[in-house]
């Protein structure tokens, strides 16, 4: 399900818990809602609030720890990437094809990760391998060095397409990573559902308090939201930006 699929049923499950506090203050006896009740009732409902809020703050941070090491990482390997073409062109032509192999890999790369952003690249008329940088390394290795400047050139670029694949490697791990468990989830929406429960058995029944409360539970339901999103980032409203990629594809060849 999407982020905002998710976010919406847990908005219905906090905001259901305040009219169920407000349904139970009507049936309840009045014992069970005296000032010794109370007492009891807001020290276990501070106790759980403190938990939820400390875990909320836990998962954006990590969230916007994981989007933003992988946004920096996607910098690096767009500058990476233009290093590897000046080093390929300063080897000389014989390197000819293995920079039309990266110009293709790079056009692939934003073409499969930005379909929506297709429309702006040029599509690459080179041969088109679903292993790139495989392919490039294989072809960076059987070029055939006649000086020392060469083989310096030709170890650099090497080293410098290993660094790409490391990234592209590390990338991948951390898509699949999710910041938010479904377990983890559904004990962190039991939680604000008692909380916001708590609010509505001990609170007045007027149109400012539902429309206070309706306020607090979308914010409550618009911060796991957030977490869903940063733990997306390559779709939905909050996502990597495909400017490195592209900066790289329009340096290459200079």
């Amino acid at each position: 399900m999407s982020p905002l699929v998710i976010s919406s049923i847990v908005f219905g499950c906090i905001f259901g818990g305040v009219l169920l506090g407000m349904f139970l203050r009507r049936v309840l006896p009045e014992h069970h809602v005296s000032d010794a009740s109370k007492d009891v009732m807001k020290i276990g409902t501070a106790m759980i609030a403190t938990l939820a809020a400390l875990v909320l703050g836990l998962l954006i941070a990590s969230a916007k720890g994981t989007f933003d090491t992988m946004t920096s990482e996607l910098r690096q390997t767009g500058s990476k990437i233009v290093l590897l073409d000046h080093v390929m062109a300063q080897y000389g032509p014989e390197t000819r094809e293995a920079r039309n192999l990266l110009r293709s890999g790079v056009t692939r790369a934003l073409q499969r990760i930005w379909p929506e952003e297709a429309s702006g690249i040029e599509v690459a008329k080179a041969r088109q391998p679903s292993n790139d940088l495989e392919v490039l390394q294989a072809n960076l290795l059987q070029l055939s060095p006649r000086n020392d400047a060469q083989r310096w050139l030709q170890s650099r670029a090497l080293q410098v397409t290993a660094d790409i694949a490391e990234s592209r490697s590390l990338l991948i791990q951390q898509v699949g990573q999710s910041a938010l468990p479904a377990p983890f989830l559904l004990l962190l929406v039991f939680w604000l559902t008692i909380i916001f429960a708590s609010f509505g058995l001990f609170s007045p029944r007027n149109g400012t308090v539902i429309f206070v409360l309706f306020v607090c539970a979308l914010s409550a339901a618009g911060s796991l939201f957030l977490i869903l999103e940063l733990d997306r980032p390559y779709e939905g409203l909050i996502k990597i930006s495909s400017a490195p990629l592209r900066i790289a594809l329009a340096n290459l060849g200079q």
